[in-house]
């Protein structure tokens, strides 16, 4: 078994009607996702709405999913200021969390010596295990390979990457160069079989939140070279993948929408993402009716 599992959703951050994180819900959520099939779960993450949430928030947050579940709980402490990521990383690790997820510097475009330094930092500040979140489209800076491969080769407990750089051929070269053991989770729903057939162990995903069971069923016909069921799963989730994002609808917006037809109450995502446009409440009920008689 990978770290972290093989199925991890970023969770979302449900927020009650006055727009306060409701803790309650988040416990039932993470609750449901396990009893989906997920084998570990991120939170505060960039889909749970990091850039909104005070410390005091993330924390909370932590300690109440890590009192919820079982699974693995990776927490979201890592933004662009290296020294709060260092504070908080310390903090998180009182709480019980079983890793970190560490964000490549956003914004301020880093060198790639600066960047190394930054993930170095946040390492050494607690002894639990780091993944590297490399999603250049958000934060404006691809960490290279060369940084990736010295650090998994140096520092003990950088174990992985949570790869959203949309290139597996590059993801092979770096699993080419990393030592065993060293770890991708597909950081990109459209692109995990292409990162499974390169090596990765897993995913980070967001359609995740509603498609838990075919993730299974997906991971599990990959392992035993059943590719036919692979095939046949993938084309089931891409209505679920195109849905979990778009230019008038980002995310979290659709899988919070997707949540609250699930039953969940998990309010609206804060401002600047704000409020789900007409008709995504609709169209989640559409996808998720869909992706239900796919399974047949």
């Amino acid at each position: 078994m990978p770290t972290f599992g093989r199925i991890l959703s970023a969770m979302i951050t449900p927020f009650d009607a006055a727009g306060a994180v409701d803790l309650d819900e988040a416990q039932r959520l993470a609750r449901h996702l396990v009893g989906e099939g997920h084998e570990g779960l991120v939170v505060c993450g960039t889909t749970g709405e990091s850039p909104t949430l005070s410390d005091d928030e993330k924390l909370a947050m932590f300690a109440a999913v890590v009192e919820a579940v079982d699974v693995p709980v990776v927490a979201g402490t890592v933004g662009y200021d290296t020294s709060h990521s260092v504070e908080l990383s310390k903090q998180a690790a009182k709480l019980g969390v079983h890793g970190v997820l560490s964000l490549c510097p956003f914004y301020s475009r880093p060198s790639q010596a600066g960047i190394e330094a930054h993930f170095r930092a946040v390492a050494e500040s607690c002894e639990l295990p780091q993944l590297i979140y490399d999603i250049p489209i958000r934060t404006g800076r691809k960490v290279s390979t060369e940084v990736l491969v010295r650090l998994a080769r140096e520092v003990p407990n950088i174990v992985g990457v949570k790869d959203a750089a949309a290139n597996p051929a590059e993801t092979a070269r770096l699993l080419a160069a990393a030592p065993d053991g060293f770890e991708i989770y597909s950081g990109d729903d459209d692109l995990t079989v292409p990162f499974l057939s390169v090596g990765a162990v897993g995913t980070i995903g967001v359609s995740t939140h509603w498609t838990g069971p075919d993730h299974v069923e997906l991971f599990d016909a990959w392992e035993r070279g059943d590719i036919t069921t692979v095939q046949r799963v993938n084309r089931r989730l891409v209505e679920s993948n195109v849905f979990k994002s778009s230019d008038d609808a980002p995310n979290p917006i659709p899988t919070k929408a997707m949540m609250r037809h699930l039953g969940f109450s998990v309010g609206q995502a804060r401002l600047p993402i704000g409020d789900a446009p007409a008709g995504i409440d609709e169209r989640a009920a559409t996808v998720y009716a869909n992706l239900v008689a796919a399974r047949g």
